[in-house]
This record gives C-alpha cells, sequence and structure tokens, in this order.
C-alpha cells in the first residue's frame, strides 16, 4: 500500500495578514471597492512580479487618495508596498515590482482623505516561488 503526502503552505498565516491590514487602518473599518489590484493570477516567476494599484478618487483637494499600500499572506515581510499621496499626485495609481514566495492573497489599501479605507484582494498561484535560499 503507498501512502501519499502533499504539503501545502500553511493557512494559519491569514490571521496575521488580517492583523497587518487592521493596523494599518486603524479604526475604520475596511470596505470593498474602489481599488483595483493588478496583477496576473498566474506567476510563472516569483521574483519580480509587476503590480499596480488604482483608485477611484478625482483627487480633488476636497476628495482624494492620501495612502495606499499592499500586504501579503505569506511573505516573510507583510507590508509590500507603503506609498503617501495628495490632490496634487494628479493620478491616484502605483506601480512595482514584487518578490512572492508562494502563492498567496495580496490585499491592496487605501485610505482617502475622508478617512474610508478601501480594499481588493486578490488571489496569486505562483509556480516557481522567490524568497526561497
Amino acid at each position: 500500500m503507498a501512502l501519499a503526502l502533499v504539503l501545502r503552505p500553511s493557512r494559519a498565516e491569514a490571521p496575521a495578514l488580517q492583523e497587518a491590514v487592521r493596523a494599518w487602518a486603524g479604526a475604520a473599518p475596511v470596505r470593498e471597492g474602489r481599488v483595483t489590484l493588478d496583477v496576473s493570477p498566474l506567476v510563472e516567476n516569483g521574483n519580480a512580479v509587476p503590480l499596480t494599484v488604482r483608485v477611484h478618487s478625482p483627487m480633488s483637494t476636497a476628495d482624494h487618495v492620501q495612502a495606499i499600500a499592499v500586504f501579503n499572506e505569506l511573505n516573510p515581510q507583510r507590508d509590500m508596498l507603503r506609498a503617501t499621496l495628495g490632490p496634487r499626485a494628479g493620478r491616484a495609481e502605483v506601480a512595482t515590482r514584487v518578490r512572492l514566495a508562494t502563492s498567496q492573497k495580496l490585499v491592496a489599501l487605501a485610505r482617502m482623505s475622508d478617512g474610508s479605507v478601501w480594499s481588493h484582494t486578490v488571489e496569486v498561484v505562483v509556480t516557481l516561488a522567490a524568497c526561497v535560499e
């Protein structure tokens, strides 16, 4: 009789992701919407994964994005990106490349000038992991 063992990343890391999001958002409730996290759902190599965060905002003095952050579920460091914006930014958009240790959830957050916090969560599958040394 043969026995097969499949090892998967522990989802016990999810509370750490939730805590990181909660710490960044503070007392504001995190709502889904207004934020778009543009990243490929299937990534061949986790060493340089392009991502873009866009926030629907007029970027006026009265209504603008103050900050954008991206958090991950399973990398050694939870926060991947933190950016500060203001009405003079013109566009509420940031782009970068990140390393992903394995397949995981990414959460993009935006703090608005009225204190509200908006989010978008994406699940990314990585076929060749990064952060392994």
